[in-house]
């Protein structure tokens, strides 16, 4: 029986939880940023590569945890990419900086869990859930305080250790919902 494909992925398993470990002792570095609760790896990539992607994906989903401009303007390339703009936002780095502004205006108390990474190629994908409480503005609409609780799914292209490109998908109608936005 050829234990060799079990054994490569325990070590590979092992080096993604040293990495993760290594990141979060050194806040200098990466030790500030959110983690991911499970990460799935393509073993095929060099390990330079699976570094740079998910350093920038934990950047950018730092950013929509806390807000932090200076995360996202670290993980995203000059020429970043929207691929799934929504009308009014700008494209560029600027799109997600404006969003992040708005709706933290709305739910300032957001945070943001990465269920799962996985990388895969030039991609990474996360699966996000966001929570809150509808305490702001949003548009001319004042919150109350309603408990806020949905999901979002990314999927990121990695060059040269930047997002260049992003597609998203988030449950709007559920977040619109919960904030008393529209009917049940």
């Amino acid at each position: 029986m050829n234990t060799e494909p079990k054994a490569s992925a325990l070590r590979a398993g092992r080096w993604i939880t040293l990495l993760l470990l290594s990141a979060a002792a050194n806040p200098g570095n990466a030790g500030e940023l959110v983690a991911p609760a499970t990460l799935v790896v393509d073993q095929s990539l060099p390990k330079a590569q699976l570094e740079q992607q998910i350093l920038a994906a934990r950047r950018y989903d730092t950013f929509w945890n806390t807000g932090d401009e200076a995360m996202a303007r670290a993980a995203l390339a000059s020429d970043f990419r929207d691929n799934t703009l929504p009308p009014g936002r700008p494209q560029g780095v600027e799109g997600p900086l404006s969003a992040s502004r708005a709706f933290r205006a709305a739910v300032p108390d957001l945070r943001c869990e990465v269920l799962q990474m996985i990388v895969a190629g030039d991609r990474v994908t996360a699966a996000l859930r966001f929570t809150g409480h509808f305490s702001g503005k949003l548009g001319e609409h004042q919150g109350q305080g309603q408990a806020i609780d949905f999901i979002a799914m990314d999927i990121y292209r990695v060059a040269e250790g930047r997002i260049a490109e992003d597609w998203h998908l988030e449950d709007n109608l559920a977040f619109m919902r919960q904030a008393g936005l529209v009917g049940r």
